[in-house]
């Protein structure tokens, strides 16, 4: 056989080679086609997405709740996929840079029970802050709802607790105070200040119910020389209770007053139909229903206002609701007149539809405010339910979950056109509960502190006649005791409850 010469040997290899590329450039190109990523719809989060963007009032402003989120289903999908819970979504939406008031709620129907009126408590207001005397840590009660589990074990406003469970308070564990609010059953030691000096007095053990609470926490008339003043401790704008309301401006109506202390120290709002209410019984000059006499005007986000702004008149008639929050009707509406001045207790707990009255009420009457700053809280909210198109109806809601929100949605306004109290309203006379720590009176009690300086404007004067009980001892602990959410709100009626004209 012969044999190949080297040079044969290359070209053979160097053929083999050029065919195995030309071969390789010849093949086809198959594009690999991927099969389409399945859409995985979540339902509660589809909601949270698609009612904000309906309602929320910074909702143009807000790049993540665009209209033009849906023009990719897909896109917009994997966007609400990218957030592990509906509510880590909820605070992913919401601009807490405007916003401290938006919340989120789990169970929707508790929800309105509670703005209802209707909640499961000891019946316990506390006062706003812990405070420290000596090694011991306090804090007093500002007042309990009548008939409610502490009431009935005889605690009232001015009892001091001191102990928790068994736990004295101190500088290490007053956190303790917190099973007030996540307890079912709980052990409290109470006392009382006398001269300075704290004496423990009772221990009582209460179980929390559910029960359904008036705001009309009390009233009276006190009569000071020429003066009939009307004094009012009023806790909540809560809509079943328009009937109690106007039964203590019957009373005072009947007996002629003519100044009038609306203390609101305690009051962190309510619906707003109930404030309009309310400044309606304040002050009767107002035409009802009239254009020239606008109390609040609420301003929407640019999608809702031209179907959702309205403006709130003063009213002639009481719209009435049951315990479950039904409209049931009208009653005549006990107006006061004759009222320039009008006089309110403050407090860094006095809040939404509070500070309703007190800006709407301005163009018409001196509003004198005496004690603490306000909350600053000049916008308001709805209850945002999954029923579209509304996302406003409970009764159409879906029931495959339990989820709503509470978010933003307008802003309100007087007759003037002003809102602007978001630092909240500063008083004229400025006071300080943890001031009386040691000496808190009872409502109606002429040397209550704030109630005093009140009065002593009333007959001429121009500050607060009152006394400190700090003696030097006694400063704040901790943070401020923390009311829930709907303590501290102003909203509308639920859809299908709204008042009928």
């Amino acid at each position: 056989m012969k044999k190949l010469s080297w040079w044969t040997l290359v070209a053979l290899l160097f053929c083999l080679v050029s065919f195995s590329a030309c071969s390789k450039d010849e093949e086809p190109t198959i594009d690999v086609v991927e099969e389409p990523k399945e859409i995985v719809f979540n339902e509660v989060s589809d909601f949270v997405w698609r009612g904000l963007n309906h309602w929320y009032f910074w909702q143009n402003s807000l790049p993540a709740l665009a209209d033009s989120k849906l023009n990719d289903l897909n896109a917009y999908h994997t966007f609400l996929n990218n957030y592990s819970t509906p509510e880590q979504l909820f605070n992913a939406l919401v601009d807490r840079g405007v916003d401290d008031f938006s919340w989120y709620i789990p169970d929707v129907a508790e929800q309105l029970k509670q703005f209802a009126g209707t909640n499961k408590s000891y019946g316990i207001r506390l006062g706003g802050s812990l405070f420290q005397d000596g090694a011991g840590v306090y804090i007093h009660i500002a007042y309990t709802v009548p008939n409610s589990p502490a009431a009935q074990q005889g605690l009232e406003r001015g009892d001091v607790i001191y102990k928790v469970d068994g736990e004295v308070m101190n500088a290490d564990n007053y956190q303790i105070i917190n099973n007030l609010f996540s307890k079912d059953n709980i052990t409290l030691g109470v006392g009382r200040y006398a001269n300075g000096v704290f004496t423990p007095t009772k221990e009582v053990n209460i179980t929390r119910i559910e029960y359904s609470a008036t705001p009309n926490q009390y009233h009276t008339v006190l009569n000071r020389g020429n003066k009939k003043i009307g004094y009012f401790v009023y806790t909540g704008f809560k809509y079943p209770y328009h009937q109690q309301l106007n039964d203590v401006f019957t009373e005072f109506k009947a007996q002629g007053i003519n100044e009038l202390v609306l203390d609101l120290r305690y009051n962190g709002g309510g619906t707003v139909i109930t404030s309009a209410l309310l400044a309606s019984m304040i002050d009767g000059s107002r035409p009802a229903e009239s254009s020239n006499s606008i109390f609040a005007d609420l301003r929407y986000n640019t999608k809702r206002n031209d179907a959702e702004g309205s403006v709130y008149p003063f009213f002639n008639v009481v719209y009435l609701y049951n315990e479950t929050g039904n409209y049931t009707g009208t009653t005549p509406m006990s107006r006061l007149t004759g009222l320039t001045k009008l006089y309110v207790l403050t407090s860094p707990s006095t809040a939404s539809a509070s500070e309703m009255i007190i800006n709407g009420l301005r163009p018409y009457m001196e509003v004198i405010t005496i004690g603490g700053t306000t909350v600053g809280k000049n916008e308001g909210s709805i209850t945002v339910v999954d029923s579209p198109p509304s996302y406003s109806d409970p009764s159409s809601r879906k029931t495959t979950h339990t989820v709503g929100m509470q978010p933003i949605v307008f802003q309100i306004f007087n007759a003037d056109g002003d809102a602007d109290y978001g630092d909240g309203f500063v008083p004229l006379i400025a006071l300080d509960e943890m001031d009386y720590a040691k000496n808190i009176k009872a409502f109606g009690d002429p040397t209550e502190p704030f109630l005093a300086a009140a009065l002593n404007l009333i007959e001429g004067g121009t500050s607060a006649k009152t006394q400190k009980f700090t003696e030097g001892s006694v400063r704040r602990i901790g943070n401020p005791i923390k009311q829930p959410w709907w303590e501290q709100e102003m909203y509308l009626l639920p859809s299908g409850q709204d008042f009928k004209r």
